[in-house]
């Protein structure tokens, strides 16, 4: 159990709904150089990589070889699983160098009514533990409170010819960070933040031959979590979800009959709002927008907008675009070893780390593992594992001979 001032609380759970206009003095100063400017949003639980393989791959899955986790990252390649019907479970003990007790637990399953179409869905559930919370002063209690959130997900996959798919996914979304607390001067009471959100997912894969061996370019495209923004208290600001872009090709090779290789990079970006530039009007004595855009927007409107409304212009917009690639070696398709990097801009989150898994295939079983190793000393992703146990089912009369 953590203990831990109430608005300390707030300030760091609550940092991604509440727009702080007065953010930096580099920001007063008018400097768009290298500040400091990370998009925020509400449950970023929802980014999280929930699945050791992907985990191990330096987080990349829009295109890489389907499997039951594809959920999280494209579910259009449900229909090209090899396999009928099935079910994964994954759990991460998450943050583990700052706090003991924040973990995700993972589930997700797949159907395939025949060759043509497939549902999926999946379970997300995180946990930041039990946390006591305590007023201005250590001595002024306020209780104890486990923080929870959780996804439910549901998936309609369709075939289009041999090669293109199609998916779109559904998601209720619950988020319950303070039990209903009060906040602030005012008083204000908070609440369990609640949305509905979907994913539009396309993947096209062409087999082909390179010396006589099997072989497989692939790309694959997600946006998700497209959705109505949340709100967590009676003042009324929605914040936005983290509508995310997914973007990426893969490329299989069959070495030989027992060996193969697999490599697949992702490009991210998140379809919110930039925080814009303020500065402090004397006149008013209010904060304007000196450079960028209003955050105040509509979801739809902000999904187009996000390509252009940074305050750096487009070489902060570039700065936005997360860059991820993974290799994937596999003998016998049992045995598996898998490695990857994750890289994001010093000035959007600055999460730079490898990644590095195994995985142990036999008949129906699947288990994998992942190990995080962030670039930075004492960073909080420091020694993440992640473990999944998959299993993928034939029907009879489709049961390989």
């Amino acid at each position: 159990m953590q203990k831990i001032g109430f608005s300390i609380l707030i300030l760091s759970l609550f940092c991604n709904l509440f727009t702080l206009k007065a953010q930096t003095n580099q920001d007063i100063l008018g400097q768009t150089g290298d500040r400091l400017n990370t998009i925020t949003t509400a449950v970023p639980f929802l980014l999280i990589a929930p699945d050791a393989r992907s985990g191990s791959m330096g987080e990349v899955g829009a295109a890489t070889p389907p499997d039951i986790n594809s959920m999280h990252w494209n579910p259009a390649k449900y229909i090209f699983i090899d396999g009928d019907y099935g079910v994964t479970i994954s759990y991460t003990p998450w943050m583990r160098k700052l706090i003991n007790d924040i973990n995700l637990a993972y589930v997700s399953g797949y159907y395939k009514f025949d060759k043509n179409q497939a549902i999926a869905g999946s379970l997300r559930y995180f946990t930041l533990g039990e946390i006591q919370f305590v007023g201005m002063t250590p001595d002024e209690n306020l209780g104890t409170f486990s923080p929870t959130e959780f996804s439910i997900d549901v998936a309609y996959n369709r075939i289009f010819g041999d090669n293109f798919s199609f998916a779109i996914a559904l998601r209720y979304i619950y988020s319950n960070l303070s039990g209903g607390a009060t906040v602030g001067t005012g008083h204000a009471e908070t609440k369990s933040g609640q949305s509905v959100a979907g994913d539009v997912a396309i993947f096209y894969k062409h087999d082909f031959k390179i010396n006589k061996r099997d072989s497989r370019i692939a790309f694959g495209m997600d946006i998700s979590n497209l959705g109505a923004r949340i709100t967590y208290s009676e003042l009324g600001y929605r914040a936005f979800l983290p509508t995310n872009l997914r973007i990426g090709p893969s490329f299989t090779y069959n070495i030989d009959d027992f060996n193969a290789i697999t490599v697949a990079f992702d490009l991210n970006k998140l379809l919110v709002p930039t925080p814009p530039l303020y500065a402090f009007d004397s006149i008013t004595e209010e904060y304007e927008i000196v450079k960028g855009m209003d955050p105040d927007r509509y979801v739809v409107n902000a999904l187009f907008t996000s390509f252009w409304d940074a305050p750096g212009g487009f070489k902060e917009e570039l700065r936005e675009v997360i860059f991820s690639g993974g290799i994937e070696y596999g003998y016998s398709d049992q045995f598996f070893i898998r490695a990857g990097y994750f890289n994001e801009h010093k000035t959007k989150g600055n999460r730079k780390f490898a990644t590095f898994g195994v995985g142990v295939k036999y008949n129906i079983f699947d288990l994998s593992f992942s190990y995080l190793v962030p670039f930075e000393q004492h960073h909080p992703l420091e020694n993440v594992l992640r473990f999944t146990m998959t299993f993928n089912f034939f029907k009879p009369q489709n049961k390989p001979k």
